[in-house]
């Protein structure tokens, strides 16, 4: 596979095993969302992946081949605490790190003045960053990660403390790069923003891989459910007997007294005779619509029954159900 490869990929500290054989591709072109609550060992992984820790066992590999000092240079790195220098200017801030890249002084300006321009900075190449916005500083952090042309964008956190329309202005960016053959590993709380913009995700509980794959594949559930709407009230009779139907669970629609949600066993784009028969001879049945589960919803639902079976999990469930929390 061209890109990143991590195979059964574990790591110790002080004869404590954090990682345990974790298994992560990123593709070029490709954005995986890499998610999990905290301790899971995301910022660990990140870490082997960069060269700032060694593994304990498994492998890393860039294009096939076990990953080296010079194909690290082609990964470009946003941590989640900044990396900035506040008291420099924006341009003078990507001038620097583009020196540190191996440009010249002229190569330098110019791959700022492009940044600039592609950021959305423009006007703003001599103000401090300091006394940028923090949708504006986190541009500047990307714009740094992207001095040196890179071929992978391993981001810590991107969106955290982001604003709605700093949010999206983000994820464009991140869009662009991947519609460039850049392939891009971020982390996030932000369940809602990873099942949007994401191609992958990779799910890590207490240092384990408890999901992975493509978020449609995730979302692929073993229930479906309908949103039955009426004209008037929805009442207990009804109620009453589509719970009488096997494999079906009505439940109440919070704030919507005329719906009613019917979750069904087994996977399937078709409401069951039964349950839009009773619906009909009920009366007044204004619309039907099939709700397909969030990622959210799904990814704690599973994380959740780990923590059955692992109690010291449930701090980290809590965690990753909190959409667009921030520890």
């Amino acid at each position: 596979m061209l890109g990143l490869e991590l195979t059964g990929v574990s790591r110790s500290f002080g004869g404590r095993e954090v990682l345990h054989s974790v298994d992560l591709t990123v593709a070029r072109g490709e954005i995986v969302g890499f998610i999990g609550g905290n301790g899971a060992g995301k910022t660990t992984t990140m870490r082997l992946i960069l060269g700032l820790l060694t593994a304990s066992g498994g492998q890393i590999t860039w294009n096939e081949k076990p990953i080296t000092v010079e194909a690290r240079r082609a990964i470009g790195y946003m941590p989640e605490e900044r990396g900035l220098y506040p008291e420099m200017t924006v341009d003078d801030q990507l001038v620097h790190f583009a020196l540190l890249e191996g440009s010249s002084l002229s190569e330098a300006r110019d791959v700022a003045r492009e940044l600039i321009g592609v950021l959305g900075l423009a006007g703003r190449e001599r103000s401090r960053v300091q006394d940028l916005s923090l949708g504006n500083q986190q541009r500047v952090q990307l714009g740094v990660a992207l001095v040196g042309n890179p071929a992978l964008l391993v981001l810590d956190e991107p969106f955290s403390g982001l604003d709605p329309l700093a949010v999206e202005t983000m994820a464009g960016l991140l869009r662009e790069q991947a519609r460039r053959g850049v392939g891009v590993l971020f982390s996030s709380h932000q369940l809602e923003l990873v099942e949007r913009i994401c191609d992958r995700v990779c799910v890590l509980d207490h240092g384990e891989v408890v999901a992975t794959g493509r978020v449609d594949d995730l979302q692929d559930d073993s229930v479906s459910r309908w949103r039955l709407t009426f004209s008037r009230d929805v009442d207990e009779i009804l109620a009453a007997e589509l719970s009488l139907i096997p494999g079906v669970v009505p439940a109440p629609v919070a704030d919507e007294p005329r719906s009613i949600m019917i979750t069904v066993d087994g996977h399937g784009d078709d409401i069951p005779d039964q349950v839009l028969g009773a619906a009909l001879r009920r009366g007044g049945l204004r619309s039907i619509e099939q709700i397909q589960r969030s990622l959210a919803e799904i990814l704690t639902e599973r994380l959740g029954a780990l923590s059955a079976t692992a109690p010291d999990a449930i701090g980290d469930t809590r965690q990753l159900a909190h959409i667009g929390g921030k520890p």
